[in-house]
């Protein structure tokens, strides 16, 4: 029987998991989700995700892609997964596609958003979901530092261990900074992203901020290109991905552009 392949859009609070990726011994979110379509299959299904993200870091656009000999409609997959799926991860979207989708190599851009709590009080609320930060933050200066990693350009300064022999050469189509008191929004999209790139990425427009860094010393961060000389990474809980683009696969997705 010819298998058929379907992409889903995936919302999740990472908080209690140690990443997208499948680990052994740890609760993953690429985990769960195989978990319930092997319950709904009835075989084990293996999916692919379109990027990982770090323990603690959430997603509302995560796309994952799997395939099976199951007759379901692409509905009927996604009521039949959240059915089997913990509260803290839901299919948002599913689409039926072709059969050599790659959710990685095919995606065409990613948007994140880090969210910085930029009060001196805590709050309990939003203590999972944001970084707070109580220093008085400039956002012209943040706004002057976001501008220079526009383009393409070899961010090793932002990237975290990676493997030997992988470029570090990425390309940001755009970056903001925004606020709504008392949050703070830094956005970023581009084709691809490093490990812990726009954590680091974030770390630093945040010591632009609050004076600890000048915009000058940010750019020559930048075009010096050492590995993970940028080392303040931001924790994990502020960062979200937004959304994934790709080639002739409309998602419906529910959020508004960069």
């Amino acid at each position: 029987m010819l298998l058929s392949r379907f992409a889903l859009v995936l919302e999740y609070d990472g908080t209690g998991y140690a990443g997208s990726q499948l680990q052994k011994g740890v609760p993953t979110v690429q985990g769960v989700l195989e978990q319930a379509l092997t319950r709904i299959a009835g075989e084990r299904l293996r999916t692919a995700f379109a990027g990982r993200t770090d323990a603690g870091v959430h997603a509302r656009g995560q796309v994952a892609a799997f395939s099976s000999e199951r007759r379901l409609q692409p509905g009927q997959w996604q009521a039949a997964i959240n059915g089997n799926l913990p509260a803290d991860v839901a299919v948002v979207a599913a689409r039926e596609v072709a059969p050599g989708f790659d959710p990685r190599r095919q995606a065409r851009q990613r948007w994140y958003r880090y969210t910085i709590l930029n009060q001196a009080g805590r709050s309990p609320l939003m203590r999972f979901t944001t970084w707070q930060v109580g220093d008085r933050l400039d956002l012209a200066q943040m706004r002057r530092a976001a501008r220079v990693l526009a383009g393409r350009h070899d961010f090793a300064a932002f990237c975290g261990s990676i493997e030997e022999g992988r470029t570090t050469v990425r390309t940001v189509f755009e970056t903001s900074v925004t606020k709504e008191p008392p949050l703070i929004w830094i956005d970023v999209s581009g084709d691809a992203f490093l490990p812990q790139q726009v954590r680091r990425m974030a770390g630093a427009l945040v010591r632009v901020g609050a004076g600890r860094m000048q915009v000058g010393e940010f750019e020559a961060t930048l075009r010096g290109a050492r590995p993970g000389s940028s080392a303040h990474v931001a924790p994990a809980a502020g960062l979200c991905l937004m959304r994934i683009d790709y080639e002739g696969i409309d998602f419906g997705n529910r959020y508004e552009d960069l």
